[in-house]
């Protein structure tokens, strides 16, 4: 049987590299980046995008990515059409000048995510994280929260010392103890806050709610708009299901992904489950990250949100 640090460890492979995950595009295929975890992956467990599409002439390409970063990547890199994120990794790509859409938001739903410590820490406020060890995914929303909760205690980004890890060595990091904290995001934190001694210094929800964002390739978006306004939908129909089926929810995505059931009714039972376009409060909430990213020198040059953002076609009838 596998420990408690082995599983965090490789309880999700990384993404495959390009070459092999994600094929060029084809006529008639909807190439879909996902993470273990969340709407998409109901989606997929139930094959209801499919199902829509088939009278379409589309059929459905999966590609599975390890965190955001990496799935955006390959969106830019035109190995993959759609897919979802947190709130840091579109502002990230946007100011790298990648070509992509906000088609939907899920506000609130990235709160699943906090800061944990480890066995044998004394840290008890956020305060406390001065001049610690912090770790998390680059450009990922756990590079947002970080920066968020520093302000919230009133440090600055200088006043810790950043260990920016991808998710599973990080999970093997904190395991061994070689970190002070950890900012990550479900199913990861549902797993890892079930470790013996481990400790949640602060949630998202304490900090600043966190929104996820379903993204597009503008050259998807702009050549097969109606496709697109077909997914979003069926996603707002998948969420609404979610929100009333928690518990059958909870099954789906460990048979799905692997990872223990426990952990993963954990996961669900915080998430916010609601899909709506993209509005001027959530655009606003995604450019004040995107001004503090630019004021921290963490991104190259200021970005405007707004010119990301789609809008749908119109509907016949």
């Amino acid at each position: 049987m596998l420990d408690r640090r082995r599983l965090l460890a490789t309880a999700f492979a990384a993404a495959l590299p390009l070459s092999r995950a994600a094929r060029a595009a084809e006529p008639g295929v909807l190439r879909i980046g996902y993470q273990k975890n969340g709407i998409l992956v109901v989606a997929k467990q139930r094959g209801v995008i499919e199902e829509r599409l088939a009278p379409l002439g589309h059929s459905v390409r999966w590609v599975e990515f390890s965190f955001g970063p990496p799935l955006l990547e390959a969106l830019s890199l035109d190995g993959i059409d759609f897919g979802q994120t947190g709130d840091a990794p579109p502002i990230f790509a946007q100011a790298a000048r990648s070509s992509l859409v906000y088609a939907a938001a899920q506000e609130a739903g990235g709160s699943g995510s906090g800061i944990l410590l480890p066995k044998g820490s004394a840290i008890k406020t956020l305060a406390e994280l001065k001049g610690k060890r912090v770790a998390f995914a680059k450009a990922s929303s756990a590079h947002n929260l970080t920066v968020a909760a520093l302000e919230k205690a009133g440090l600055t980004y200088a006043d810790i010392e950043p260990v920016t890890l991808a998710p599973a060595d990080a999970a093997a990091a904190f395991s061994r103890g070689s970190i002070d904290a950890w900012t990550i995001w479900d199913p990861y934190y549902a797993i890892a806050e079930g470790g013996d001694g481990v400790r949640v210094l602060a949630t998202a929800k304490e900090i600043a709610p966190q929104n996820n964002f379903f993204l597009a390739s503008r050259a998807f978006a702009e050549g097969r708009g109606a496709v697109l306004s077909e997914v979003i939908d069926v996603l707002g129909g998948v969420a609404r299901w979610c929100g009333e089926n928690r518990g059958a929810v909870a099954d789906l995505l460990s048979k799905g992904t692997g990872v223990p059931l426990a952990a993963t009714r954990r996961a669900v039972d915080r998430t916010d489950y609601l899909i709506g376009p993209m509005n001027d409060r959530v655009a606003a909430e995604q450019q004040a990250i995107a001004d503090r990213f630019h004021a921290l020198k963490l991104i190259p040059k200021p970005i405007r949100v707004a010119d990301a953002v789609w809008t749908p076609p119109a509907r016949n009838g």
